[in-house]
């Protein structure tokens, strides 16, 4: 496979890379040149009810990064553990000897009802919060000192989602707690963004509208969320383009855009990839 060489010699550090939007950067990545530090929990989180990742999902990962002549090192790490992942950021430093570019990428979605128990509603918020808020603080507090020590700068870019620009509630912890940590990781772009611009490291998000990965293609949501009562519990903005649903690849194209040289003078920014969903 030929690499086209925008990110020859880069490494990029990536949270949820075992599938889904994960896996397409890391691919589109290293097809751009750059190794791939692949991180995944590749496990299960007992509040969530679809299938998440594996640890087979995690090699085939590596495989496909390999195909595209990328050294790919697989970590199974959970981003809610900050010393697991920093143990990860350091072993890229040891296998690497640099990083460069890091995406904080891991996400997950409940499937739950409005009169769900209190118990039920905090565990889930719990989850929500810790793996896509907490989760993303952990990956920026762990590789940033080691981008500013080396003196190279570096990009680092955060998947939050349009419902970080709109919102979405369906009355349910876990979506509570994902619309918190989307708009909650915002703060953390922009705050990191003015800390961090003075040794030319660039933090932005990227806001997807929904995208055709297992969190979201998969028959427990499909079940829940088209069915009776339940079928209007996430409302379904407008488009404005003729685009229903993305896919992987629409997202890593505007990453790869964002952590390279063109977007040399672009930080702290909220990049929508949502069909014009968010638009006024």
């Amino acid at each position: 496979m030929s690499r086209d060489g925008r990110l020859a010699g880069k490494v990029v550090y990536i949270t949820g890379a075992a599938r889904g939007q994960g896996r397409s950067h890391a691919v589109t990545l290293a097809r751009a040149g750059a190794d791939i530090v692949a991180i995944d929990l590749a496990a299960q989180i007992d509040s969530i009810k679809y299938k998440l990742a594996s640890k087979e999902d995690l090699d085939e990962t590596v495989a496909l990064v390999e195909a595209e002549g990328g050294r790919c090192l697989p970590i199974v790490a959970d981003v809610r553990d900050i010393d697991a992942l920093d143990r990860a950021a350091k072993q890229t430093i040891a296998e690497f000897g640099r990083l460069d570019i890091v995406l904080a990428n891991a996400g997950i979605m409940h499937i739950s009802t409005a009169d769900e128990s209190l118990e039920t509603a905090s565990h889930n918020w719990g989850d929500a919060v810790g793996v896509m808020l907490t989760g993303v603080f952990n990956t920026i507090r762990v590789t940033y000192p080691l981008m500013i020590e080396a003196g190279n700068g570096g990009s680092i870019v955060v998947t939050s989602s349009t419902a970080g620009l709109s919102g979405m509630l369906d009355g349910t912890g876990g979506i509570a707690g994902y619309n918190a940590a989307k708009h909650g990781v915002v703060g953390l772009v922009r705050g990191y963004a003015k800390y961090l611009g003075k040794h030319s490291i660039r933090v932005n998000s990227v806001h997807p509208m929904g995208v055709a990965t297992p969190m979201v293609i998969n028959s427990e949501f499909e079940e829940f969320y088209n069915s009776g009562e339940n079928a209007t519990v996430v409302s379904i903005s407008p488009r404005l383009l003729p685009i229903n649903i993305l896919q992987s690849q629409d997202v890593s194209n505007a990453i790869a855009w964002l952590v390279s040289d063109d977007a040399r003078a672009v930080t702290g920014i909220t990049l929508p990839v949502d069909a014009g969903v968010t638009t006024p």
